[in-house]
């Protein structure tokens, strides 16, 4: 004997072998675009900003959430000729608000990056001429 039970959002459907015998008479039914839980991408159907897409990383939450949103909602909307380029002053809030919170918005400063390869660049054939050098005199 077959029956459903729904569960929240969910309709559960339990079936007989026999009522797989028969072909489906079942209809799909079209995507909602508005369904909350159907997952989307940063940009849902309507155009929006899908500002729960976990390819934001949780910027669009936290003690800067506001000033990221006031920022990209900025230069997604942007219809300058150089896209983003009336968003500097949203930017800028955000930037200054991060630097607020340095261990939820690490940076690393590009002198501090450039530094960090060329060292591991220098010691690396010095580390390797010393082992040599260590190997051979054993």
């Amino acid at each position: 004997m077959s029956y459903c039970r729904q569960e929240g959002k969910d309709k559960i459907i339990f079936v007989t072998k026999e009522d797989h015998e028969t072909p489906s008479s079942a209809e799909l039914v079209a995507d909602d675009p508005d369904d909350p839980y159907e997952e989307q991408g940063l940009i849902l159907p309507n155009g929006d900003i899908n500002w729960n897409c976990p390819c934001l990383g949780g910027m669009a939450s936290g003690p800067c959430g506001e000033q990221f949103k006031s920022a990209f909602s900025c230069f997604h909307y942007s219809t300058e000729e150089i896209k983003g380029s009336d968003c500097v002053d949203q930017f800028r809030a955000m930037q200054e608000c991060m630097q607020k919170y340095p261990d939820l918005y690490p940076q690393e400063d590009e002198n501090e990056e450039k530094e960090k390869s060329s060292k591991d660049l220098e010691d690396t054939p010095v580390e390797a001429s010393v082992a040599k050098e260590e190997k051979g005199s054993s």
